[in-house]
């Protein structure tokens, strides 16, 4: 297949490859998910499992094929040494997040991609296989026309079906509905919340978080632990298309994707973050510690 270079604009061609790509791998997944499995411990001492290498394999090599010409930054790889140089456009996968969520078979893991444009996610896939859930927006080329949206579908016998259209919601006045970690809250998190007019406090694991931020689910997802850029970056593009914000929690400015050269995999750490409806949710409050 000819390889296709992307100038930060996806046509309906390019986002219907990705979300198979995203559908395939989970597929892959669930097919471990299934059955006993073997769980390993990273240098850092995060979980593991088979899964993991399984889905990336899949995405690498669809990537490879279709999109030849842009280097992949992919958390796997990343872990065994293979970091390449990128510049200004790459994608950033992160085949199993929500691994503690696979291992308590919850459902609720993620398989993402997003694609990078100078430090801007401007496109990004999250599918939620054991859910049958499926999330994709950023800068789309659609009817002729271009636009940045964001849209949530059903995974069915391996295609995407009851596409809809989805954007952040206003606030309503009785407080926010706020999201926090199953399984990484924190005190710190827990004191940045109480800082708000809370009416209901969700938990939700992965990158789900963040695309329940896009589809109006929920109002502010503060995130003031650790997390990797591709943990984040494909629920951050839909969350951006759906008309929400992704932000720095020190500063409130947008997010900023980076790969410096000669990076390690801690160049890929995020600082502390907040994914928001709308960033007038943070005027008049004093930046997180």
């Amino acid at each position: 297949m000819v390889s296709v270079q992307i100038e930060a604009l996806m046509t309906e061609d390019q986002v219907s490859f990705l979300s198979q790509l995203a559908i395939s791998a989970g597929e892959e997944i669930l097919k471990i998910y299934a059955e006993p499995f073997e769980v390993e411990s990273k240098i850092d001492g995060s979980p593991v499992t088979k899964a993991d290498a399984a889905a990336e394999k899949i995405i690498l090599a669809g990537l490879a094929e279709r999109f030849a010409d842009i280097p992949v930054v992919a958390e796997e790889s990343v872990e065994a040494g293979n970091l390449p140089d990128v510049r200004d456009r790459y994608f950033l996968v992160d085949p199993l997040d929500g691994t503690k969520e696979f291992l308590k078979k919850n459902g609720e893991f993620t398989v993402n991609i997003a694609l990078i444009e100078a430090g801007k996610p401007v496109f990004g896939v999250v599918s939620a296989p054991a859910l049958g859930e499926i999330y994709w927006g950023g800068h789309l080329e659609m009817d002729g026309t271009q636009r940045d949206a964001a849209f949530k579908g059903r995974i069915e016998a391996g295609r995407v079906t009851g596409i809809e259209p989805v954007s952040v919601r206003t606030p309503p006045a009785e407080g926010l509905s706020v999201l926090a970690s199953r399984s990484h809250m924190s005190g710190e998190t827990a004191a940045f919340i109480g800082r708000f007019k809370v009416a209901e406090q969700l938990s939700v694991g992965s990158s789900l978080k963040l695309c329940w931020v896009a589809a109006g689910a929920a109002d502010l997802y503060p995130r003031l632990a650790p997390t990797m850029q591709w943990d984040i970056a494909a629920g951050d593009a839909v969350v951006r298309a759906a008309g929400g914000a992704v932000v720095l929690a020190e500063t409130g400015d947008d997010f900023v994707y980076r790969v410096p050269d000669n990076a390690t995999k801690d160049d890929l750490r995020n600082p502390h973050f907040l994914a928001v409806s709308s960033k007038a949710l943070l005027q008049g409050l004093a930046p997180a510690a």
